[in-house]
């Protein structure tokens, strides 16, 4: 790849993605495009998937996939632009076999496109649950079931995937994205656990950052508008870096993890595993859970906490 004089703005390694081959879903806009710019800077032929629709994924609003196209080859990158539906199964199809036609292999996918319809429990829709999971979910499945078939065969890929604090630790009106964000963790892990053998690596990024996405969140209170004047200050360019070490060859060890990024702080995020245990010789009963069981896990249990409640910290 020739790199244009100017072409400068990042302050990573040049050329760490030489000759590999890179599909980033809802990569038109947000972070997905900082996503794409990074990757073409660092060397890769990009394949730009972006449906366009909104950030409800209810009306199409343009083509930028093909815009972000424009902009890597005018830095002197190599790009494709893709309008492909994720949540499609046979869209995903015709992704790839656009990719392979046109770069004749894919080396790692980025599993990043997404859509928000926040509203709180009771009061949300069927319709407004199965949007989000077919998008988040089911978009990250497809993608990946398909890229798992060339890279079983060549022995080698690697995947990132979207997940969300929103899953992982929690939010209000959220409970569609959470759900599907938390089980992006889990097909990531399970993809790590499967696919271990043909050397590939799954992991998962959740990203802090200011996106026309973010921008939909309703302010409810005072430490909400706190909170999002702080996300405003954090640039979807910062998130970049962790997705260009995951899919290098430099992270060649490093897969089933989750990994938090906020402005300049890089967090690895637990997972799910037995915090105390407690037993007895006899049987349980409900009425010996109560008295015995409940009190002396009680002390470990989580509080409802959202984001804003680990992270109280001005992002540094």
């Amino acid at each position: 790849m020739i790199v244009k004089a100017g072409w400068t703005g990042r302050n990573c390694f040049m050329g760490i993605l030489t000759d590999k081959v890179v599909l980033i879903t809802g990569a038109g806009r947000g972070i997905g495009r900082d996503f794409a710019l990074a990757c073409a800077e660092h060397g890769a032929k990009v394949l730009v998937n972006d449906y366009g629709a909104n950030t409800k994924g209810t009306d199409i609003e343009g083509s930028p996939a093909s815009e972000v196209v424009k902009e890597i080859e005018a830095l002197g990158g190599y790009a494709l632009a893709d309008n492909s539906d994720v949540s499609n199964f046979s869209s995903v199809e015709k992704m790839f076999e656009t990719t392979i036609k046109n770069f004749g292999k894919i080396d790692a996918v980025i599993n990043n496109a997404g859509i928000l319809r926040d509203k709180i429990f009771h009061k949300m829709s069927l319709d407004d649950w199965k949007a989000v999971i077919d998008v988040h979910l089911n978009g990250s499945f497809n993608v990946s079931r398909i890229a798992a078939d060339h890279f079983r065969q060549q022995e080698k890929g690697a995947f990132v995937h979207m997940t969300s604090t929103s899953g992982l630790v929690g939010n209000f009106g959220q409970a569609n994205y959470a759900a599907a964000k938390l089980g992006i963790a889990a097909l990531s892990k399970s993809i790590a656990l499967d696919m271990e053998r043909y050397n590939v690596r799954s992991n998962c990024i959740a990203p802090f950052a200011w996106t026309r996405m973010i921008g939909t969140i309703p302010i409810t209170d005072e430490s909400q508008k706190e909170r999002i004047e702080r996300l405003k200050a954090m640039t979807p360019a910062k998130i970049a870096p962790m997705a260009i070490y995951l899919v290098s060859d430099l992270a060649t060890d490093v897969t089933g993890q989750i990994f938090a990024v906020r402005n300049n702080e890089i967090f690895l995020m637990s997972q799910n595993r037995p915090l105390r245990s407690i037993h007895r010789s006899d049987e349980w009963t409900a009425e010996k859970i109560a008295e015995h069981a409940i009190p002396a896990l009680k002390q470990d249990f989580y509080s409802l906490h959202r984001s804003q409640d680990i992270w109280p910290w001005d992002p540094v």
